[in-house]
């Protein structure tokens, strides 16, 4: 175990001054504040406080004990920011009144791994993060940052890529510097959008990983005068960005629990009733692997300029199928319903508790889909059920499922829901230009 003492002098010696105390708050959204590195023991034994009701999503009252947030730096994650000379990043763990704050996103994804450790697991997590570069006009209007990626097919465009190569080249190299293993850049199938994965880890490494990835991401498109967007759906005409999750599981031998050679999908009993327990939860984990009203417009059947859609909106399982909600590749499972607008700590907490309910429920392996969904559904054919098609759907689906809602955390769920249920009624009440258009003068 890295000493404190022995982590300040490392720091210090790199000309390191400040530690960035960072936390998550309920909506996915990085916040923290710099505190000196030289009382790094303050911020490891009791943490950097914050005023708990500024915080969206504590459910912490105005005065007593426990209206301060405590953000615990988490020792090992240290590492200095690229971007932010003489400032090292940590990871911080949300208390109050001195206990864990069953509100945090992060503890909430914490007592799930435990679970599991419990059992001698260990949930493996291979995050894909897709994301806009944007930019914003003087007349506040929105719109791709590189104005001459215009292809109607613009997967994997190598033109865009030259154009850019010098913001693509920078996260290449802020990355490597914070010691992720990269895997692939590419250029996806919107104007403006593109891919880069990096390596899988531990569930709550890799939900560290990415909030890390999206902080570096936010700095360096800044630099270069553009915004990066976790935005699921920016360009309605376009696929919209989605935030996988490949999914395994090892016992305490290191041998994978899902996976069984002999199987035409490669899993064993326990990787279908994982998955099964996924696809009974899927209404209510919309909630918190989608979680805006923007989530559900990349979350619908319909075709894209480029010709190609990859909404996984049926609820189904298949052998490296992409028109299904979940996919079976490589003997694990690629979880295809998260964005990257969702709370990444949350939405791995809610998919653990589901697929270990199927698990622990023995729930009925899903019966394989080896068809285009989309063409199926073209066609006329009987279609598996569907995701559902709004925010609203979602949170009452959350709402209504009970078992998840007790395995997630009662307490996250309940301010979840109250935080996105106006956040709904707030959308619900805005007259938007289409509106405007077919009615204004129509009757």
């Amino acid at each position: 175990m890295t000493s404190i003492q022995s982590t300040i002098e490392r720091l210090s010696a790199q000309g390191i001054h400040s530690i960035l105390a960072q936390f998550c708050d309920i909506h996915g959204v990085a916040k923290g504040k710099l505190v000196p590195l030289r009382t790094l023991q303050d911020w490891v034994t009791v943490g950097a406080g914050f005023s708990g009701p500024s915080i969206w999503g504590t459910g912490l009252p105005r005065h007593g004990e426990r209206s301060e947030y405590y953000g615990r730096v988490q020792l090992d994650s240290l590492r200095p920011l690229p971007f932010m000379p003489g400032v090292a990043h940590a990871v911080c763990d949300g208390f109050a009144g001195g206990a864990p704050l069953d509100t945090c996103s992060r503890q909430l994804l914490r007592r799930q791994v435990e679970r599991l450790a419990e059992r001698g697991w260990k949930l493996w997590v291979g995050i894909e993060p897709e994301f806009f570069l944007l930019r914003q006009d003087a007349q506040g209007r929105w719109g791709v940052a590189d104005a001459a990626d215009q292809l109607d097919k613009p997967s994997y465009d190598l033109k865009s890529m030259l154009r850019n190569q010098v913001f693509l080249d920078e996260m290449r190299v802020t990355l490597e510097l914070l010691g992720f293993d990269l895997q692939q850049i590419d250029h996806e199938d919107a104007n403006g959008q593109y891919e880069i994965n990096y390596r899988f880890d531990e569930a709550l490494a890799a939900a560290d990983r990415y909030m890390l990835f999206k902080l570096a991401a936010h700095a360096v498109a800044q630099a270069h005068g553009a915004h990066f967007s976790c935005m699921p759906k920016p360009l309605a005409q376009a696929p919209g960005s989605g935030l996988h999750f490949h999914l395994s599981i090892t016992d305490a031998d290191g041998q994978p629990v899902f996976a069984s050679s002999g199987d035409a999908l490669g899993l064993s009993a326990r990787g279908y009733a994982f998955a099964a327990g996924l696809l009974q939860h899927a209404d209510a984990l919309s909630a918190l692997c989608a979680p805006t009203v923007n989530s559900y417009r990349r979350l619908a059947a319909s075709s894209s300029v480029s010709g190609t859609t990859w909404s996984p909106v049926w609820k189904a399982l298949g052998l490296n199928n992409r028109t299904c909600l979940v996919r079976s590749v490589a003997e694990r499972l690629e979880w295809r319903l998260p964005d990257p607008s969702c709370n990444v700590y949350a939405a791995i907490a809610g998919t653990l508790a589901a697929g270990l309910h199927g698990i622990d429920a023995g729930l009925a392996a899903p019966t394989a889909c080896d068809i285009d969904l989309y063409e199926h559904r073209a066609a006329g054919g009987a279609m598996p059920a569907r995701l559902p098609r709004d925010l609203r759907a979602a949170l009452d689906a959350l709402q209504a499922d009970t078992l998840l809602r007790e395995q997630v955390g009662t307490a996250f769920c309940k301010e979840f829901l109250q935080i996105k249920n106006a956040e709904w009624d707030a959308y619900a009440t805005q007259v938007s230009d289409w509106e405007l258009q077919r009615y204004a003068i129509a009757y």
